[in-house]
């Protein structure tokens, strides 16, 4: 083919993908080594302990059920401890990782409930603190309601769940997480009725099954590349709703803020460094691809193993250089091998990484690079449920749903990521009934 001739979406998609890959190989930006403004809010593993990104895996009930030996839930952010028969096995039990030491260990508490963990630390500050803030999540469960859903938001609102805070001066944190119905309250002036705490929830935040958390710290520009991130993936919010929203800062972040709570009409995936050196990929609900397919492709067709809630209806099977990807747009490049996982590894015991019923499954969405000398780390919104070979179903499930995937480059967590997640993988194709 004559180079004149390329397809010209191709051809940008091209030059994202070199524009990537060159960035990628800059030297990181200077780090700040945590010292951001003393009144903005900040990822912290405990309290008054500030670092520029951390990452925790919570575990699953039948793994390593209940809180760490000598910690229990407690309630701090309102709520009751649950005792139905949903909550009867759950786990809050977590490993935690972060830019001061990237390898994995494991926490000593009950993740989410004190502020002797990085996930409750990191929230508690935001909650009983005066800043602003923007939570989004799918499954609210109609506390807070939000126009046009019911229980949850389906397709094609994105599929995804966090919360972002900032000060007067636009600088903050984003916290990705992966727990249906929470956060839903951004502060204690504007409680949620149904409780507000990790396994303190009536309606289901799936603590019995393993999830992730990834924070890291913002500068005002990088408040406004996730806003915008937000704003594309159709996140489910409500910019009315104090609950859940509350704006403020400089005018450019208002008015993003203010975008918010609507479904996207884009089809165009967007890739930003912030300036921890960790990229920010944002997916449409209107680009009809398979998620971590569109991730290796963006990464310049890496091979990825990704775990995450992999279940009917719509299992995406592993995926190989040689699978006929029906479902494909012409905006991205050719994608690398996606294996899914299918049970990963902690000190030398398995666990399911699969989804479904039950305490041995994973609700968490992360994976590493299979080959090469990249050492990402990716943390996502987005499941693989949809569709890869069949085209007549390529907007379905996640193909058809928007979301966000946070890439870390760091060899330590990297080298922890893919010794969690090693294990049995799914196969190319449903097994013959």
């Amino acid at each position: 083919m004559e180079r004149n001739a390329l397809n010209p979406r191709l051809k940008r998609s091209l030059r994202l993908a070199v524009l990537f890959l060159s960035l990628i190989a800059l030297p990181a930006y200077p780090q700040s080594g945590a010292t951001a403004s003393k009144t903005a809010p900040v990822p912290l593993l405990k309290a008054a302990h500030p670092v520029d990104w951390w990452f925790v895996f919570k575990f699953n009930a039948q793994f390593l059920p209940g809180c760490a030996a000598g910690a229990s839930r407690t309630c701090p952010f309102g709520g009751d401890v649950q005792t139905t028969a949903k909550y009867k096995e759950f786990s809050q039990q977590f490993a935690y990782a972060s830019s001061e030491h990237s390898a994995l260990q494991l926490g000593g508490t009950c993740v989410g409930d004190t502020a002797a963990d990085p996930l409750g630390a990191t929230f508690d500050q935001v909650y009983n603190g005066s800043f602003h803030f923007v939570i989004w999540n799918d499954q609210f469960y109609d506390d807070p309601k939000i126009q046009g859903c019911t229980g949850k938001c389906d397709a094609p609102w994105g599929h995804s769940k966090g919360m972002l805070a900032w000060n007067d001066a636009g600088e903050g944190l984003v916290l990705q997480v992966s727990t249906p119905s929470w956060p839903a309250a951004g502060s204690s002036k504007t409680p949620r009725k149904d409780g507000n705490t990790l396994g303190c929830i009536a309606n289901d935040n799936d603590v019995e099954v393993s999830q992730h958390f990834f924070s890291v710290k913002l500068t005002m520009g990088d408040v406004e590349k996730v806003l915008a991130a937000l704003q594309n993936a159709s996140v489910v919010t409500d910019p009315k709703d104090p609950q859940i929203v509350s704006s403020g800062g400089p005018g450019d972040i208002q008015k993003l803020v203010a975008s918010l709570g609507a479904k996207s009409q884009s089809k165009t995936f967007t890739i930003d460094r912030l300036s921890s050196g960790v990229h920010l990929i944002s997916k449409p609900s209107g680009l009809h691809v398979p998620p971590w397919q569109m991730v290796s492709a963006l990464l310049g067709g890496v091979p990825l193993r990704a775990a995450t809630w992999w279940a009917a209806p719509g299992k995406i099977y592993t995926t190989t250089p040689s699978t006929k990807m029906a479902c494909w747009s012409t905006t991205l490049v050719k994608p690398g091998a996606v294996e899914i996982a299918t049970t990963g590894h902690w000190e030398g015991k398995e666990f399911g990484l699969t989804g479904g019923s039950g305490p041995n499954f994973n609700h968490a969405k992360i994976g590493v690079p299979t080959s090469g000398t990249n050492h990402y780390a990716i943390f996502g919104d987005m499941n693989q449920q949809g569709d890869a070979v069949a085209a007549g179903n390529c907007g379905s499930a996640q193909n058809g749903r928007g979301g966000l995937f946070f890439v870390v480059d760091d060899a330590g967590l990297y080298g922890s990521v893919k010794d969690l997640i090693t294990g049995s993988a799914a196969p190319t194709k449903a097994p013959a009934k």
